[in-house]
Formats: structure tokens, sequence, C-alpha cells
């Protein structure tokens, strides 16, 4: 019994940790996949707001520092984020980004479709609907 509940909680806790991985993935793309030096100039950012985005992507340079702060909750990296990127570049200037960059879609969301939408089986679906499409030719009674 002893060691059932101990596999059950090296499983659970290996879960966790793969899952609070994943989102640590997102919040380091949503800081790499955009161009922050672009963002500043198209946007006509001062160079205190540019010097505020760039204190704010480097908060959590590592995947401990980030975890200290969302291991509890590692959703709440999101609006964290993007609430503090709203609040440095103000209401308009953030909504022209999120506009370009998001294509107008809140960034919050944009994450949260990525985080289930996973690719491992991805191919899965591509094979049943393949599948189904060839089982119903040829085989007519």
């Amino acid at each position: 019994m002893k060691k059932i509940v101990l596999t059950a909680l090296l499983i659970g806790t290996f879960s966790l940790s793969y899952a609070q991985s994943d989102y640590y993935n997102d919040y380091r793309r949503s800081v790499t996949d955009i161009n922050w030096q672009t963002v500043a100039a198209d946007l006509l950012l001062s160079k205190t707001q540019s010097n505020q985005i760039v204190a704010l992507n480097d908060r959590y340079d590592d995947y401990d520092s980030w975890n200290r702060v969302y291991i509890h909750n590692p959703d709440g990296w999101r609006n964290d984020r993007y609430t503090e990127l709203e609040r440095i570049m103000g209401r308009e200037k953030y909504l022209k980004f999120k506009n370009k960059y998001y294509k107008g879609q809140n960034p919050v969301a944009v994450y949260n479709r990525n985080k289930n939408n996973d690719k491992r089986y991805k191919h899965m679906t591509e094979k049943s609907k393949t599948h189904k499409e060839n089982s119903g030719k040829g085989h007519r009674h």
C-alpha cells in the first residue's frame, strides 16, 4: 500500500512539474517571440516605458524565479503580464500593440488556447479524419 501511495505521489509531482514547465515556456515565448525594440519604436514609447518593459521582461529570468511566484497559479502570469503591459503602455497604445501582435485578441486568451492545443496528439486527429474519409470509399454492398 505504501508503494502505491508513493508511486501516485511521484507521478502527481512529475505531472505537475511538467505542466508548470509548459506554462513557463508560454511565459518565455511571450517575452522572446516579440521584438520589443520594434514595439517601442512603432508605438512611440518613451524611454521610461521602454525601460519598464525591459524590466518586466527580465523579471523572471529563470524557471525557479517564475515558479516561486506562480507555483499555485501557473495561469496567473498571463493576466499579471498583460495587465502590467497595459499599465506601462497606456490603454490606447496597448490596444494598438494587441491589434498588431495578437490580431486584436486578448493575449491571455491566445496563450490559454495554446495550452489546450497539445501538438503531441495533433497528428492523431488528422489520421482520424483521413481514416473516416477513406473508410467510406469503395465499400458498397
